[in-house]
Formats: structure tokens, C-alpha cells, sequence
């Protein structure tokens, strides 16, 4: 008899850290964006539209000194999703967190796409398109730690 599995969620115990990992490394790189603008870099053309190249008005700019706050925050959440916890915090936070980051992550991913200017449309937009596909499978994986549950009937063991 042939017997048929689902597909599983990902469950691997040592794949869940490094996509962690390189998600984290991901939200660093904006959340080193976020700082540059907030200090006064001219990427205005590659943020918040496009519609203020060079150096971002002081409004603007501290819109990008919250985002940093926030992506920050999303790294040391991200971070403990995959079992290398900064902060400890209970694991439902996590959780949740990690499925809140792959909302933003996804509407962040489609306005940039809908974006007018270049840089989002194919900088950002793509690279924001792979971060929210890494959450989505961080998000989809189970809680570092757990036993997991397999696809299918339990085994006997003889």
C-alpha cells in the first residue's frame, strides 16, 4: 500500500535559527537605513515615496527615528522566534510579534512595488519581498524548543 504524507510545515530545529539569523541580518540593514535618514543622509529618493530627494525634511525624519526604534525591535523579536532570545520575554509575544512583522513586511513589500520612485520599486521592493517570505516561514515554523507535531498517524514501534 502506498501511503501519501502532507506537506509540513517547516520544522527543522536547525533551519528555524538560521533563517532567523538571516532575517535579522535583513531588518538590520533597514533598521541601518532608518538611522542614516534620521541623520540626515541624502537616500531620500529611496524612502517614504521617493518624493523628497537628498536629505529628508525634519518631519520625515522623525517618522525614521520611530521606524528605527521598530525594526529594531523586530530584529531582537525575530532573534528570539528562532531561539536566540536578547530579551526574555514570554513566548506567546514572539509569536504574535513575528506574525505582526509578516503583515508589515507584506504591505511594506506592496507599496514599495506600487512606489514611484526606482529605488523602492526595485531596490527595496524585492529585497522587502524576500524578508517577508522569510517571516512567513519563521512565523510558520514551530516555537524553538517544542517537540512538533508530524504529519500522519503516530508510529507504533515494535
Amino acid at each position: 500500500m502506498l501511503t501519501t504524507t502532507k506537506p509540513q510545515r517547516i520544522h527543522d530545529q536547525s533551519l528555524r535559527p538560521r533563517v532567523a539569523v538571516v532575517l535579522a541580518a535583513g531588518l538590520l540593514v533597514v533598521t541601518a537605513f532608518q538611522v542614516a535618514l534620521t541623520f540626515g543622509a541624502p537616500f531620500g529618493a529611496a524612502a517614504l515615496g521617493g518624493t523628497n530627494p537628498g536629505q529628508l525634511p525634519d518631519s520625515f525624519r522623525l517618522v525614521t527615528g520611530f521606524s528605527t526604534l521598530v525594526w529594531l525591535f523586530a530584529t531582537l523579536l525575530v532573534l528570539a522566534r528562532g531561539g536566540r532570545a536578547l530579551v526574555p520575554l514570554p513566548e506567546r509575544v514572539f509569536r504574535v510579534g513575528t506574525w505582526v512583522l509578516v503583515g508589515l513586511l507584506g504591505l511594506g513589500a506592496l507599496m514599495n512595488f506600487a512606489s514611484s520612485s526606482p529605488w523602492e520599486r526595485f531596490g527595496w521592493g524585492p529585497f522587502t519581498l524576500v524578508m517577508f517570505t522569510l517571516c512567513l516561514v519563521l512565523a510558520r515554523s514551530g516555537l524553538p524548543g517544542h517537540p512538533t507535531r508530524q504529519a500522519g498517524p503516530p508510529r507504533r514501534e515494535s
